[in-house]
């Protein structure tokens, strides 16, 4: 017997990208203290009030199978949520709850893809996306963007790989880079979209995290509302990693047929996630603006830190917890600088080509520890690149 060549080609027959991670955590297990500055979970947890509304729809008995399309009321709000985003008119019919916001990925480019068509992503890439293209039978077409470009996508590259595709996957604010597209490379993707007849699916996980600029949903755009899939979630916005509770939002006939995909898959979202969810969005923007705060105030710290040195450079951190840095004045690539960090201080932070090759030289620091520890990381991190840098020069 065999398995199927779509479950064990998911990572591409390579890497999936998490190596250096991996190897965090298990110094960590055999006692080794190490900083994580890896992956994208906060330091703070979900907050009393949203735990205290899950609380009470589980006690009040909303624990059985809740609707496949989910709870009403928070299709709504969602709905109401994307409305005043976008400006374009969006009900519950326009709305599917998904087990968080890489289960709505997923269906998505189920929804999009026949087996063998050909679905676009930009490189840097969060690392599920080409597994998750695979997951449906489709072939991953990756898109570089440029460092030279601070990692905005030309639309000319992206319709030079467009022959033949179906799709493309787009990220802003952006996972790994931190960059938030502007208004003028929507635009052009927009077009790119509409001449080359492609689906755009739209992951703004982090549109409650924007720094610099303004976070605006491609759905937005003129003729764009009939194409496009927006990917939204919880995790980010509200602390609710664990909860596994995201969105997807597009044309009424396509959360038809994703409502009939999650009834022969996931089969729903428990009720009292659902209601909790639908609480915490109903809080309000200072509620949102609480848990966005340490990454906001981090981003500063970073950018005081780095200012003080000229080995390191930084992509334009414009929204997300996260800083791309540029290390390739150490003459070593990001996987190598990582490893090579975590031997020597135990600091974990994750490569630039676990993200694809169009990171290749840098690393994707998180900010997801406390200030003064995060401050410590950093400048132990900054010190250890001026080294290298050093000995590379006098060689």
């Amino acid at each position: 017997m065999q398995l199927s060549h779509r479950i064990t080609h998911l990572t591409g027959g390579g890497s999936d990208g998490w190596d250096v991670f991996y190897r965090a955590r298990r110094m960590k297990a055999e006692g080794v203290p190490v900083t994580e500055l890896t992956i994208g979970e906060h330091d703070i947890g979900t907050h009393a009030s949203i735990l205290a509304a899950m609380n009470a729809s589980a006690k009040g008995g909303h624990t059985g199978y809740a609707m496949v399309p989910g709870v009403a009321s928070l299709r709504e709000t969602v709905a109401k949520r994307i409305e005043e985003q976008t400006g374009v008119p969006t009900t519950a019919d326009n709305v599917m709850i998904t087990p968080g916001g890489q289960a709505a990925l997923f269906a998505a480019h189920a929804a999009t893809c026949n087996a063998g068509d050909t679905a676009l992503y930009l490189d840097p890439y969060y690392a599920t996306y080409p597994g998750t293209i695979r997951g449906v039978g489709a072939v991953a077409k990756a898109v570089q963007t440029h460092a030279e470009d601070a990692f905005q996508p030309r639309a000319a590259d992206i319709d030079a790989a467009a022959e033949g595709a179906v799709s493309l996957l787009i990220n802003s604010p952006n996972n790994p880079t931190g960059v938030v597209y502007s208004r003028q490379t929507l635009d052009g993707i927009a077009e790119v979209c509409k001449a080359r007849d492609l689906w755009l699916i739209s992951d703004e996980v982090y549109d409650t995290q924007v720094w610099e600029g303004e976070h605006i949903s491609p759905r937005a755009l003129p003729g764009m509302a009939e194409r496009t899939l927006v990917v939204g979630s919880m995790s980010k916005s509200h602390a609710m990693t664990g909860s596994r509770c995201g969105w997807i939002v597009g044309p009424t006939e396509v959360i038809t047929h994703l409502i009939n995909l999650a009834t022969h898959t996931t089969y729903g979202v428990p009720g009292f996630i659902q209601d909790a969810a639908d609480f915490a969005l109903n809080a309000g923007d200072e509620l949102e603006a609480e848990v966005a705060a340490p990454f906001r105030r981090r981003r500063l710290l970073a950018k005081d830190i780095l200012a003080g040195q000229n080995t390191i450079s930084l992509v334009p951190a414009q929204g997300a917890m996260y800083l791309m840095l540029d290390v390739r004045a150490t003459g070593m690539s990001g996987e190598d600088f990582a490893n090579a960090l975590l031997d020597a201080h135990h600091i974990a932070v994750m490569p630039g080509e676990s993200f694809g090759q169009a990171a290749a030289g840098h690393i994707r620091v998180a900010m997801t520890i406390a200030d003064e520890e995060f401050a410590k990381a950093l400048q132990t991190l900054c010190a250890f690149a001026t080294e290298r840098a050093n000995t590379v020069a006098a060689q």
